[in-house]
């Protein structure tokens, strides 16, 4: 059997949203542990604290694009900012409720996203999530 997805860290100012995505990541099998900041800030913050292995390093972040203070993409140039050894196989993926173009073709030519996928989470996307991202990992029924 495959191992799982050590930890998904949420990204997103609204509670009700990364209540949502939580419970639908929890129930996915596929996923360990799930842990949500409100800000792209906070992310930063919890980031600083894997070298000193305070959190679990995330495999997999999903990233809000549209949040007060710091919104997605400010958070994306500070995370390339971030030390290679924290950064190095995190897998960022947008989520967003947006459909516009131009935040997909924005992403696109961001090399630190590896997707742009619409909210809400759901199981399927998660399987897709699963089989385009992390497909050296076996998806757990």
């Amino acid at each position: 059997m495959g191992k799982s997805v050590t930890c998904v860290l949420l990204i997103d100012d609204d509670k009700a949203t990364n209540f949502f995505n939580e419970r639908v990541v929890t129930k996915h099998n596929s996923f360990e542990n799930v842990n949500t900041v409100q800000s792209g800030k906070a992310a930063l913050e919890y980031l600083s604290k894997v070298e000193n292995k305070e959190v679990i390093k995330p495999d997999l972040i999903f990233l809000d694009i549209n949040m007060p203070a710091m919104n997605g993409w400010e958070f994306l140039i500070e995370f390339a900012k971030l030390d290679k050894a924290i950064t190095q196989g995190i897998k960022v993926i947008l989520l967003s409720t947006s459909s516009n173009p131009d935040d997909v073709n924005e992403s696109i030519k961001n090399h630190s996203v590896d997707d742009f996928i619409n909210k809400p989470l759901s199981l399927d996307l998660l399987d897709n999530v699963m089989e385009k991202h992390f497909s050296n990992y076996v998806v757990k029924s």
